[in-house]
C-alpha cells in the first residue's frame, strides 16, 4: 500500500491506466480487469462505479457492457482520480495527522511536508492519464493495447 493513497485509490488509478489504453469508447469487462490486474472483484467493482458516478468512466450493464473510461484520457489528471476516491485532503493537512499544526503552530515536519506536498500536488495536476498509460511498462498493461 502507499504512503499517500488508499488501496483503493491505488486499484483506481490501476484501472484508468488499462482503460486508457483500450480504444476509445471500448468496453471491458470487470472480469478482464480483475484478471490482468490482479484485484478482487467485488472490491473493482466498487471502485469502478463510484468513478462512474463521478463521471470519470461510464459503466454498461449486460453481456456486452463493462467500463469505459467518461472522458479522453488526455483530459483526465491523476489528480481528478485521487480526488474522485480519496478526497483533496492530502493537500491541506498535516502529514502527522495533528489538526492544530499550521504556520503559527507548525508540527516538525510541518516546512518539509508543505514543499513535498505541493511537489506532488503539482505532479498529480500536471499528469494526465494519456500520458501515464503510454508511458507503462508492466505486461498486464502493455497487453491491454492489442
Amino acid at each position: 500500500m502507499s504512503i499517500l493513497f488508499s488501496r483503493q485509490c491505488e486499484y483506481a488509478i490501476q484501472g484508468v491506466l488499462y482503460l486508457a489504453l483500450k480504444p476509445e469508447g471500448e468496453m471491458t469487462s470487470i472480469k478482464e480487469l480483475t484478471k490482468r490486474l490482479d484485484i478482487p472483484y467485488h472490491f473493482l467493482g466498487k471502485i469502478l462505479q463510484r468513478l462512474a458516478g463521478t463521471g470519470l468512466l461510464t459503466s454498461l450493464k449486460g453481456p456486452t457492457g463493462g467500463f469505459a473510461l467518461g472522458r479522453k484520457a488526455k483530459d483526465i489528471t491523476l489528480f481528478d482520480v485521487v480526488n474522485a476516491i480519496d478526497g483533496s485532503d492530502f493537500t491541506r493537512n498535516c502529514v502527522m495527522g495533528f489538526p492544530e499544526c499550521s504556520g503559527k503552530n507548525p508540527c516538525s515536519v510541518h516546512d518539509t511536508w508543505g514543499r513535498m506536498r505541493d511537489e506532488i500536488y503539482d505532479m498529480l495536476i500536471r499528469k494526465n492519464i494519456a500520458e501515464m498509460a503510454k508511458d507503462m511498462k508492466k505486461t498486464e498493461y502493455r497487453s491491454a493495447r492489442s
